[in-house]
């Protein structure tokens, strides 16, 4: 194997396939990336079982030498393609055994796998494409996967569950806490009940990047396939029924509350500066509590107590009020914080029932977005 590129654009297309490399990987094989010439084309998968990338390039940069594959490192192998400035990156095989590596005045020698030991990576077929562009998935991702459980007792609550219906496409994550939910409007495609499993969203959100033309999606029993410019990106599905939610969203609200999103988070953030932290890393405690007061004089205030440091208390001006009943009410603040983080809209609506049921926000912008948290109650 003998051939040369752009180190641009082998860069580009490196930084997809980083997105299938595990950290670890009880099969060493995996920890490395399968490089694949032939006469015309660069071939670059990666896997960690759960997630798989392909790129191909067919690019005039490319010059192939001698055709061939093997195994490189993969985090060693980006790393060195990452840290060069050369234009052009020449690449051969020594004896089957070193991948060598010239640029410019540097050389690196990579110790390569046999690629006959790189299993075969069974991809989705290409047929009935399901299209969407891409900065609409990104947002569908913004606005989800950050309500996933994190916890694997309930593997099914790990994923963002979506779901075709009368032309629909809902997305939906619960770690049963909160719930975010939205949709997107859907033509002519047969309906179909998926869950993806967060990780993988995660990945395909930063593999992306820069990416503003639609982008394909294609459906088995257990696996999902999505194609855009050269990239295959699959992923496994998450096995099991995903639980019916239509029934957690309240539809009375005695009390609703307008604010100016930005406001009412930057209060929300500087209140929550006093919440208890871990001891050994500093960082805030998830559930860490802050409370909310909406008085029957339409006064409302945050607060929050943390005993070995002090208390914090802000008075909030929301832009309007529908207020039937005084209400105190506890509730995460990060959740509050990553839920008004997902609205595009400037102004956000806090709709309450009564008693220490969930409460849903939502944006005049936003029209199919819903954000539920679950309070508690506050002595």
């Amino acid at each position: 194997m003998n051939f040369s590129i752009e180190r641009e654009i082998l860069l580009e297309n490196l930084n997809v396939i980083s997105r299938g490399l595990p950290a670890k990987s009880p099969m060493p094989i995996l920890t490395g990336i399968k490089l694949e010439v032939t006469d015309q084309d660069l071939y670059m998968t990666s896997s960690n079982t759960d997630i798989s990338v392909e790129t191909y390039i067919n690019d005039r940069s490319l010059v192939v030498e001698k055709p061939g594959k093997t195994v490189v490192p993969g985090r060693f192998f980006i790393d060195i393609i990452r840290k060069i400035n050369s234009r052009r990156v020449d690449f051969s095989l020594v004896e089957d055994k070193i991948l060598v590596i010239k640029a410019d005045r540097g050389e690196y020698k990579l110790h390569i796998m046999d690629p006959l030991d790189y299993p075969n990576i069974d991809f989705v077929s290409l047929q009935n494409p399901l299209v969407i562009p891409a900065l609409r998935i990104k947002n569908l991702i913004r606005q989800t996967v950050f309500a996933c459980a994190t916890s694997e007792k309930k593997p099914i609550l790990t994923g963002v569950h979506l779901k075709l219906t009368a032309g629909k496409l809902t997305a939906i994550a619960t770690d049963s806490f909160r719930l975010s939910q939205t949709q997107l409007d859907i033509e002519d495609y047969n309906d179909f009940n998926i869950t993806v499993p967060q990780k993988a969203l995660r990945e395909l959100d930063k593999a992306l990047d820069g990416i503003n033309d639609s982008i394909s999606f294609y459906f088995s029993v257990n696996k999902l396939l999505v194609k855009f410019k050269n990239v295959l990106f699959q992923t496994r599905l998450l096995d099991g029924n995903y639980p019916d939610t239509s029934k957690l969203i309240p539809s009375h609200f005695p009390i609703v509350v307008k604010f100016n999103k930005d406001e009412l988070l930057e209060a929300v953030e500087r209140v929550s500066l006093l919440s208890p932290r871990d001891k050994q890393s500093d960082r805030e405690i998830t559930y860490s509590i802050i409370k909310m007061t909406i008085g029957k004089d339409h006064s409302i205030v945050i607060s929050t107590n943390n005993a070995s440091v002090g208390d914090a208390y802000e008075e909030l001006i929301p832009t309007e009020t529908q207020i039937s009943s005084p209400l105190i009410i506890g509730f995460s603040s990060r959740y509050l914080v990553e839920a008004l983080s997902s609205f595009d809209s400037a102004e956000v609506a806090l709709n309450f029932s009564e008693g220490v049921r969930p409460f849903v926000i939502d944006g005049e912008k936003d029209a199919h977005l819903i954000q539920l948290i679950l309070p508690v109650r506050m002595d």
